[in-house]
């Protein structure tokens, strides 16, 4: 088993073919993958192979599996193989028919459907099974639109296998809790403690701080790794389960009072073996903080260039009296993430009351120097069709922050300023200052005090009248913001001569002068549409009437006449 990283994904090859992996669950020891081909495949992707794990891998296909059958260029004849009646031609796209006689036809099918399957595949030149996520393709939705853009959508959920715990050294390693690092050639080299530290057994035994040479060595070569190991193969560097925790806790002993708050926030979380800098090392990186990107509530970014020539972002945070909570929140949120749709975080400077966070550069800014009349005369306004990219690649991080990562994130501080743009104009979600993290993708969440920006906050975090917080907060926060993106308007009005009235009832009001009738649209009305209805829906009143993340990504793949407009119980 090869797993390499490609950017931000992390690729896993099986039987020479390239897969990508969505979800690791460490403690039932499973691996969500999804084919390459098929999430590079658009709407109605062509599977052009079957799925199998080797006999000798020590991989396995769990029980959450379903298969979906493929029956490519089928011809039949009345007399002899005649057509199936209960299963429909795939129809989403011209592919299938586009180089091939009108006769020929393709089928997809859930594999317990197929009745007759030993009579009329073999009218058909090419048959393919893959395995889907049971959840997914048992799926009312789904199923009813299984032989059009369905199917791609359950193709794209991946499917899961597991892993049998390892044996011998690691497996002793894992009985006491810890998880297994292995060097280059694939043999044990220490054993990763929840405590933070690295044993060369077990965590039944002293360990060795996360700082030793020998085993930033070793984990920094492991890219054979055992399957409990996976937990980190999105970064170029395999992790190590609570890294950093002693240094970080070393170096408030000497410098802060604090030290008891952040301790205990940091122990809640694993934490992999980020790179530590100096304050010294911050400045060098900075050319002395010459080149400013920007500036947030939690502090200011400048541009730093790596010893290797990279550039990064350091964000350098304020001085404040939060106990450090701006800091420990925004690490122990962004450690656990790994997504093309999340910020990376490369290394933090913990010294004192310094402290500062290193993360990917993103040449391209925030979004709102581009969508939300904010641009300079030089800067070139983004087309519909990116806008929208750029809205669906948001709602994915924001689905992946909900319910994919280990531990499920609350943002509660989405807004344009926080959504950074890489050189193919790819978003990514950062500022993770005001994040809450909890147990469960449901968890009802409780914070002290207001926390976001005026003009994206849900109501619920000002009165509890409207609901419970929740991760449909951050619903909210994307509605207002996509509705901002296709009005041209800011929500807090700097003007107050041109309008007081509240921006959605604005939007609510002036709704078919931004849509036009279906049977009208351009490519360019469809996604205005589809981005209007989508945001309305997410910004309704009551919690509990919005849409989750998962669903809003739904709503934006599907057609924009499918959708319905939402009733109007907004803020007046």
């Amino acid at each position: 088993m090869a797993v390499v990283c490609d950017g931000a994904c992390a690729i896993m090859k099986l039987n020479g073919h390239n897969y990508t992996i969505l979800d690791i669950s460490y403690d039932d020891h499973t691996v969500t993958l999804a084919d390459r081909e098929v999430l590079n495949g658009g709407e109605c992707p062509r599977v052009t192979h079957n799925v199998t794990v080797s006999p000798s891998s020590s991989l396995s296909f769990t029980a959450n599996n379903d298969n979906l059958s493929f029956f490519f260029d089928c011809v039949f004849t009345p007399g002899t193989t005649p057509a199936p009646t209960s299963i429909s031609p795939i129809n989403c796209s011209s592919s299938f028919q586009a180089e091939r006689d009108s006769s020929r036809v393709s089928y997809v099918a859930a594999q317990a459907d197929v009745a007759s399957q030993d009579e009329w595949p073999r009218a058909c030149r090419t048959a393919v099974v893959v395995p889907v996520l049971k959840d997914w393709v048992q799926n009312p939705e789904y199923q009813q639109n299984l032989n059009s853009d369905g199917y791609g959508e359950v193709l794209k959920r991946g499917f899961e296998l597991s892993w049998e715990p390892s044996e011998g050294a690691c497996n002793v390693c894992e009985q006491t809790e810890g998880k297994c690092s292995h060097n280059h050639s694939g043999e044990f080299v220490g054993c990763l403690c929840p405590d933070g530290s690295v044993s060369l057994s077990d965590c039944g035994k002293p360990g060795l701080a996360c700082t030793h040479p020998l085993i930033i060595y070793g984990a920094y070569r492991t890219v054979h790794t055992s399957p409990v190991s996976l937990s980190r193969l999105s970064y170029i560097v395999s992790a190590v389960s609570g890294a950093i925790l002693l240094s970080l806790l070393l170096y408030m002993a000497l410098y802060s009072k604090r030290t008891p708050t952040i301790e205990s926030f940091l122990q809640k979380h694993e934490a992999p073996c980020l790179k530590s800098y100096t304050y010294s090392e911050v400045k060098t990186l900075t050319e002395s903080f010459t080149h400013k990107l920007g500036k947030g509530g939690f502090g200011t970014v400048y541009r730093g260039t790596l010893p290797n020539g990279h550039l990064v972002a350091v964000k350098l945070l304020n001085n404040s009296k939060d106990d450090g909570q701006d800091f420990t929140n925004e690490v122990a949120s962004i450690m656990r993430t790994s997504h093309v749709n999340v910020v990376t975080l490369l290394g933090y400077c913990l010294q004192g009351p310094k402290r500062a966070l290193i993360y990917e550069y993103m040449p391209n800014g925030s979004l709102d120097r581009f969508a939300f009349g904010r641009r300079s005369r030089r800067e070139t306004s983004l087309s519909w069709e990116k806008l929208f990219d750029i809205a669906i690649g948001i709602a994915r991080g924001l689905e992946y922050l909900h319910r994919w990562c280990g531990t499920h994130i609350v943002h509660f501080d989405i807004k344009p300023h926080n959504i950074l743009l890489d050189q193919d104009f790819c978003p990514k979600i950062s500022d993770f200052g005001l994040a809450k993290l909890c147990t469960t993708k449901e968890s009802i969440i409780s914070i002290n005090g207001a926390r976001g920006t005026i003009g994206y906050i849900a109501p619920e975090i000002f009165s509890p009248h409207f609901g419970q917080i929740s991760s449909k907060s951050d619903v909210y926060s994307f509605g207002m913001m996509i509705l901002e993106m296709v009005g041209a308007r800011e929500n807090i009005n700097k003007n107050p001569k041109s309008s007081s009235k509240y921006f959605p009832q604005w939007v609510y009001e002036n709704f078919e002068e931004y849509c036009p009738n279906v049977g009208e649209i351009n490519v360019d009305n469809d996604i205005v549409r589809k981005l209007i209805i989508v945001g309305l829906w997410c910004i309704q009143l009551e919690p509990d009437n919005r849409p989750s993340m998962s669903r809003v990504v739904q709503m934006l793949e599907s057609r924009a006449d499918d959708l319905q407009i939402p009733p109007q119980t907004l803020l007046c």
